[in-house]
């Protein structure tokens, strides 16, 4: 294992939730599908094929308004999720990237205000991958990487600049550190808040409505409509779970990582972690990390 290579309990638990995520969604679109079925099988009973079929041209007509308006709302849900993803994803590179460029910057800040800077830099970098990463998969945010961010803080403060130089080079760090705090208050309300209620119950009701009136249809073949039924039921749980496993992009089923200050720590050169919280060795690559 390199520097910061991936020990084999970090490969087997991002192993586990890949399997588990593919577990649920087979579960739900499996439970899907059987319940859809059943339930045409009980709505073939009580709704007669002749009263079905005389019907098939206006419950058609009906039918087309109502898969329109439900595929806009699904389409409307996976961009806004997506884009919910997108935006924490680049928010945590970018918070990842002021912190390496205030660590460079104290590299041209005197002794001993450039020590106390960079470790205060490493120590947050650090927090935030072996503390808050986790506490985030909670849905909640780590207190003491607050602390620390607030020491980095007092850190740059404390450099009393004596050059124009040097004052350029202060208002850069303060920069970077209104930069770093206003990314993290972004990245912590993503873990926060989601897709409105009220559009899961849109998408719900729409996909259940959409479903049971295709029970409403006359066919002579009972497994050709079964069939049909079961497939549109294996699309639209499929569609509702990658909404759902897209949403919240730190503690849902597709998680942003923490890799974009894990690749700090390797740039800086910090000293390794301990094993049980090992960082990834793969570089971050097309990711759209050329902040660093």
């Amino acid at each position: 294992m390199g520097l910061y290579g991936r020990t084999s309990s970090e490969e087997k638990g991002a192993g586990r939730h890949v399997l588990s995520t593919i577990f649920y969604g087979l579960l739900i679109i499996l439970a899907s599908v059987a319940t859809a079925v059943s339930g045409l099988m009980v709505a073939q009973r009580l709704i007669p094929l002749s009263v079905r079929q005389a019907h098939n041209a206006t419950t058609g007509t009906i039918y087309a308004a109502l898969y329109v308006m439900f595929g806009v709302s699904v389409g409307f849900s996976l961009f806004l999720v997506w884009q919910q993803f997108n935006t924490a994803r680049q928010v945590t590179q970018n918070e990842a990237a002021s912190v390496e460029r205030l660590y460079r910057l104290a590299q041209r800040f005197p002794e001993p205000e450039r020590d106390r800077v960079q470790d205060k830099a490493v120590s947050y970098a650090r927090g935030v991958v072996e503390e808050e990463w986790p506490s985030m998969t909670r849905g909640v945010a780590s207190q003491r990487v607050g602390t620390l961010l607030e020491e980095l803080r007092r850190a740059v403060q404390e450099f009393e600049p004596h050059t124009a130089a040097q004052d350029a080079l202060y208002s850069a760090a303060l920069a970077e550190l209104d930069e770093l705090e206003e990314n993290r208050q972004y990245r912590l309300l993503a873990v926060r808040e989601g897709i409105p209620y009220i559009l899961w119950v849109v998408l719900v009701v729409g996909g259940v409505l959409t479903i049971t009136f295709t029970y409403l249809f006359g066919m002579d073949s009972v497994r050709l409509q079964a069939v049909a039924v079961a497939g549109l039921s294996v699309l639209i749980a499929l569609i509702l779970y990658v909404i759902g496993a897209l949403d919240y992009p730190f503690n849902s089923g597709v998680r942003v990582n923490a890799e974009a200050f894990e690749q700090v720590l390797r740039e800086v050169g910090a000293t390794p972690i301990p094993d049980h919280m090992a960082l990834r060795s793969t570089a971050l690559s097309g990711r759209g990390y050329a902040g660093l």
